[in-house]
């Protein structure tokens, strides 16, 4: 009989399991399958860890049960009245995305207090891991002093907001800060921080995280289930709220056969982020299964995982398995550790083995490992995969899609030292992706071995680094002898954390951007990571190529893309030799032997006192104080305004249009990460704040301080805003009010001038005019960047409409009290022919609900009007009653004042 009120559920679900002499309990799967008749091993294991997420969470006896039910049934509609609230055990951050939801929070303590609550009582309830991994730029390269270097101008650069987080860490309970240059937070995460079961108290648990970096799936790898949220919905999590969520829908992906020789986890992660994009995972859960699995190590299923945003899931779920207990073994977590993971793992029926059936899935997908091919992405986007062969096509294609001239490399050899389109000037082992794969890290540093033994060199032209995901890298890379090879081919370590994949590429060689800006060059970077969108790798390159760690050294040997790697050499040697890719590949017995000096030593020292940091960290002091000492000079630590503005959820009436934008926008052209340029609204802020451009830093760098970040929103240089078309970049035109010069009624052909999106929202914010931002398919996408919705709000933007939204960056301006309309006009954006002179009207009521229809109205500058229908994109109550609020910051806030 299933029980009926909480005490009765805990007495019969709650078992216990003895682990070393000692008792512990945990909420036991078997026994609730059993009384809900649900067979255990038909369901997916995402399905099965939502369950036990649930039993842990009682509501009532109808609640709970309905939502079991309904897990256990496969029923995935989106609109279903049914709402699955996920509590995870922990939250994941990186400093980008950490500085800002702690200053929020330091924020909500003012906030309480001068209402005469207790600041105190504002702290992380949730508990909370922040690795300080994303503010080290790539400035020297090349040498061996640039790990020291590099890590000096960070903290010189960083001490405002490093002060601030050491403050934070004294300040908050239940909050874990590791220092920078330890590595970056998924790759701590994965060798460290995850557990795969939590013991709480002596009630064992999964492990589960939500975290403020998309690529929180990475420790998916693991079995850990996790993923990115916006910094917004990370908060509400911090303090306590549950992640609302509809019902998953799953889709397996059915892995066959094994990798060839050769071939490496990169290119698989290419080709499935290919074939997952075409297939249509968006917004889905997926999980791997069948024989393959056990063909890929913990290593390759992480890289795997670690992309999932880039094939559009929500995770990519790997199953608990014998490797998953050498993965644990070879990073030195504690033996009471691992066989807590097999005991747990067993008792619930998440142990996966040879004989364990396959779960049933409302779709599949089969992938056979062993039809993989060599491959990279590109050039703007990560799903857009190429076999190796193909990619000196496409760099010429593209070429002449901007217009210019593919070189002939006859001539190219002939002016070696003139740089030209297709040459790559950024060749970067990033961290992100593959770093924290022994086997494509050894392959590469065998790769190099064999170049510098066969007489090879890189170009001048090409920037070169390595950023190590954690120091557990650099030490066998090190102690197999392989560093001294990489960096004698210029791919010295340039600092542990996450480097040219945010945009922190620092300059190009010998000051390439002016050649670069005065010829119009279409250059090239290749990179280890996972994104590749235009003006995110560095604002000079056009071209982005996502490759494995030995490929980028083989493009960085060549100097260009304009080359098939497969059949054309990579170089002439000193004595005039062709050498071929095939020639410096390493064979399976040199990776194998490479493989065999990679032991849970390296690891055990790397993550030796990983709180303490260095003395650059130990010497930061910091104020213990409950409220946080705001400085008003500061240009890195501002308190933000969300909890002093009005709410206004009064219609919206017109309104006028900020942007039009087309498809695949995403936070990076929203809300940069990368250089701040010295001409833009933010660049001018800093200036008239003392600041030299030297020292800017970055956007992501500078996200503690709104002034900055509100100036830095739509500011992308590769933006295209259709209203000031052709020209690109962050400006538009503002129309001003009815009774401006340009009036609805009298249309001119005076177009007002093109200003920044910065100033534009100043007048309107001074004519009391709200604005709105149209765009088509796919916003969004990208980072987990809660500025792009923060700089939104503070734009004064009430709504956005589009064709469809990013999971991630739809909630988040939900958090922020922004309205996302996704209209249904059956010819998108285009079909409404705006010019960006119209007047916008949104109809709304007091009584809003989860995804009502909303009508809006167009005035045409003309004098006519056009009528649209668009989905509330709010897709639940609890999403509801943030936006009621005035966003999730404030709904949190009150329950404390």
């Amino acid at each position: 009989m299933i029980p009926d009120n909480e005490h009765a559920w805990r007495q019969r679900y709650l078992q216990s399991l003895t682990l070393n002499g000692k008792e512990h309990v945990y909420w036991s799967l078997k026994t609730l399958a059993n009384d809900y008749q649900i067979n255990l091993e038909h369901l997916p294991c995402v399905t099965r860890l939502f369950l036990e997420n649930v039993m842990r969470h009682y509501e009532d006896h109808a609640t709970t049960s309905a939502v079991i039910s309904a897990l256990c049934s496969g029923k995935y509609m989106a609109d279903d009245d049914i709402e699955l609230s996920f509590y995870p055990s922990r939250v994941l951050m990186q400093d980008y995305t950490g500085v800002p939801a702690l200053v929020d929070l330091a924020a909500m303590r003012d906030a309480v207090y001068q209402t005469s609550g207790d600041p105190q009582r504002i702290n992380p309830i949730c508990s909370v891991d922040l690795v300080i991994d994303h503010s080290v730029i790539a400035e020297q390269t090349g040498k061996k002093s640039a790990l020291i270097a590099n890590r000096q101008q960070e903290m010189r650069r960083n001490q405002e907001r490093y002060q601030f987080l050491k403050w934070a860490q004294s300040a908050f309970d239940n909050l874990t800060v590791i220092p920078p240059g330890r590595g970056i937070c998924h790759q701590v995460n994965l060798e460290y921080l995850a557990q795969v079961v939590r013991d709480e108290q002596g009630v064992l648990i999964p492990d589960s995280l939500v975290g403020t970096d998309s690529h929180t799936t990475m420790v998916n790898g693991l079995g850990v289930l996790g993923w990115g949220v916006g910094g917004i919905e990370a908060e509400a999590a911090m303090l306590g709220q549950p992640i609302c969520l509809n019902l998953p829908h799953i889709v397996g992906v059915k892995l066959e056969g094994a990798l060839k020789a050769g071939i490496t986890a990169t290119d698989l992660v290419l080709t499935i982020t290919e074939r997952l994009r075409t297939y249509g995972v968006v917004g889905k859960y997926v999980e791997f299964y069948g024989p393959g699995v056990a063909n890929l190590t913990v290593a390759d299923r992480a890289t795997l995982s670690n992309m999932a945003p880039e094939y559009g899931a929500n995770c990519g779920l790997f199953p608990v398995d014998e490797k998953v207990i050498t993965y644990l073994q070879l990073t030195n977590r504690p033996q009471s550790l691992i066989e807590r993971v097999r005991a747990y793992a067993m008792a619930q029926g998440l142990w996966c083995d040879a004989d364990t059936p396959s779960p049933v899935y409302a779709e599949s997908v089969y992938v056979d490992l062993s039809a993989i091919e060599a491959s990279i992405a590109g050039p703007k986007r990560p799903q857009d995969r190429l076999a190796l062969s193909e990619v000196k096509q496409k760099t010429q294609e593209h070429i002449e899609l901007m217009g210019q001239k593919a070189i002939d490399d006859k001539c190219r050899d002939e002016s070696p030292h003139t740089l030209t389109n297709g040459d790559v000037v950024i060749a970067a082992i990033t961290s992100c992706t593959n770093t924290s794969n022994p086997t494509v890290m050894l392959t590469a540093g065998l790769l190099a071995k064999a170049a510098v033994e066969k007489g090879l060199s890189v170009p001048a032209h090409v920037k070169t680094s390595l950023a190590p995901g954690s120091q557990a890298v650099a030490r066998y890379l090190d102690d197999t002898g392989l560093q001294l090879y990489l960096d004698l081919l210029g791919f010295q370590r340039v600092g542990f954390g996450c480097t040219t994949c945010i945009g922190n590429s620092g300059p190009l060689n010998g000051d390439l951007e002016a050649d670069i800006e005065q010829q119009q060059l279409s250059v090239c970077a290749v990179l280890s990571g996972n994104r590749n969108f235009e003006g995110r790798i560095h604002p000079a390159v056009r071209f982005n190529w996502l490759a494995s760690p030995p490929l980028v050294i083989a493009f960085a040997l060549a100097g260009h893309t304009r080359i098939d790697l497969q059949k054309e050499p990579i170089a002439k040697n000193y004595d005039g030799e062709n050498i071929f890719l095939r020639d410096l590949w390493p064979t399976k017995s040199m990776l194998d032997n490479a493989l065999r000096q990679v032991t849970n030593n390296q690891f055990r020292l790397s993550y030796k006192d990983i709180e303490k940091g260095d003395n650059y960290w130990q010497n930061l002091t910091m104020k213990n104080s409950i409220c946080y000492p705001w400085d008003p000079a500061s240009t890195y630590i501002q308190r933000p305004p969300f909890f002093e503005r009005e709410i206004d959820h009064q219609p919206i009436q017109s309104a006028r249009i900020l942007a039009l934008l087309g498809d695949s926008i995403t936070t990076d052209h929203i809300s940069p990460a990368g250089q701040i340029a010295e001409k833009s609204p933010a660049g001018q802020y800093l200036i008239s704040h003392h600041v030299s451009p030297r020292d800017f830093n970055s956007y992501g760098a500078r996200r503690g301080n709104h002034e900055v970040m509100v100036r830095g929103t739509f500011a992308n240089r590769r933006i295209q805003n259709k209203i000031v078309a052709p020209q690109i970049g962050g400006v538009t035109r503002y129309f001003g009010a009815h009774d401006s010069n340009y009036r609805d009624s009298s249309p001119s052909t005076e177009q007002p001038p093109v200003l920044s999106m910065y100033e534009a929202s100043q007048h309107a914010i001074a004519d009391n005019i709200p604005l709105v931002v149209f765009a088509g398919k796919e916003y969004g996408t990208g980072s987990s960047r809660d500025w792009a919705a923060k700089g939104c709000l503070l734009l004064n933007v009430r709504a956005v409409i589009a064709e469809s939204f990013e999971r991630i960056h739809r909630s988040n301006l939900v958090g922020m009290g922004i309205l996302p309309l996704q209209i249904v006009s059956p010819g998108g954006i285009e079909s409404l022919l705006l010019k960006g002179n119209e007047t916008v009207s949104i109809a709304l009521n007091h009584n809003l609900s989860p995804r009502q229809d909303v009508k809006i109205m167009l005035r045409k500058a003309e004098g006519y009007e056009q009528q649209i229908s668009a989905v509330l994109r709010i897709d639940n109550q609890r999403e509801l009653d943030y936006f009621n609020a005035g966003g999730v910051l404030r709904y949190i806030a009150n329950r404390f004042i």
